[in-house]
């Protein structure tokens, strides 16, 4: 029987600061080892925070050297992160995730469903193949990607066992947004955890309240409101059991 263990880090960003959040993610990455995660979720555009004016100037790819110390850090530890930045392909600029792998390896993931305000800057992307983790299979969901039903099910109809999505979201845009979620973990009998930032960026007020929802719909754990935190889910057989953990100041 398969075991793992999630987490979704629910940080805040500074805006445009990518040496400062590189140094916030590291913080992340080495609670979560410590922690044992296998699996390590930070929320949409986490490394430059939800900067849609400053994003041309921000983006990352696998090669770049900034990169190398979350690369090396996940090696160590044994664990994947996602972590969120603009990425650019020939179709243009893009909101990503780039997912560092326990090996050192580094994939980019692309948001397919944009919200309204996002183009321009931003391109609708292409989002990515399954993450395999522990013999279990991950879908990727970028903030409004998980808006869209078609998007949770064409996940299912590929083969996820899980659905994790990575998010900007508010105070007005929670109560709907943590509906919907529940409903794609009901609907499609897969869990779904969500990262949240917890702190304000790029004019939107976020709450924090990372969660995660079983198969069945119910909320196993959710974090109260804001603050730097992991929010863990084990899996062990078929079992889930959840966790949270306040990171120090």
């Amino acid at each position: 029987m398969p075991t793992l263990t999630l987490a979704a880090a629910q940080s805040a960003s500074i805006a445009g600061d990518l040496a400062a959040n590189l140094r916030i993610h590291l913080d992340f990455i080495a609670a979560a080892a410590a922690a044992g995660v296998d699996l390590l979720l930070f929320p949409e555009l986490s490394l430059t925070g939800y900067e849609p004016s400053l994003a041309e100037a921000l983006t990352l790819d696998p090669t770049d050297a900034r990169l190398q110390p979350l690369r090396d850090a996940c090696r160590a530890a044994r664990l994947t992160a996602i972590v969120g930045a603009p990425v650019r392909s020939r179709a243009g600029l893009h909101i990503g995730a780039l997912i560092l792998g326990a090996d050192g390896s580094c994939q980019i993931h692309t948001k397919q469903y944009l919200h309204q305000g996002e183009a321009p800057p931003f391109s609708a992307g292409t989002g990515g193949g399954l993450l395999p983790v522990n013999g279990l299979n991950c879908a990727l969901a970028i903030c409004a990607d998980s808006n869209h039903r078609a998007h949770a099910e064409a996940a299912r109809a590929q083969g996820a066992d899980l659905y994790l999505v990575s998010a900007v979201i508010g105070p007005t845009g929670y109560p709907a947004d943590s509906a919907r979620l529940a409903a794609h973990a009901r609907e499609q009998a897969f869990p779904v955890l969500l990262a949240n930032h917890h702190a304000p960026t790029g004019g939107y007020a976020c709450v924090g309240r990372s969660a995660f929802w079983l198969a069945d719909g119910q909320c196993l754990v959710a974090a109260p409101g804001a603050g730097d935190l992991l929010l863990i889910a084990r899996l062990d057989g078929l079992t889930w059991q959840g966790e949270q953990r306040v990171l120090p100041r």
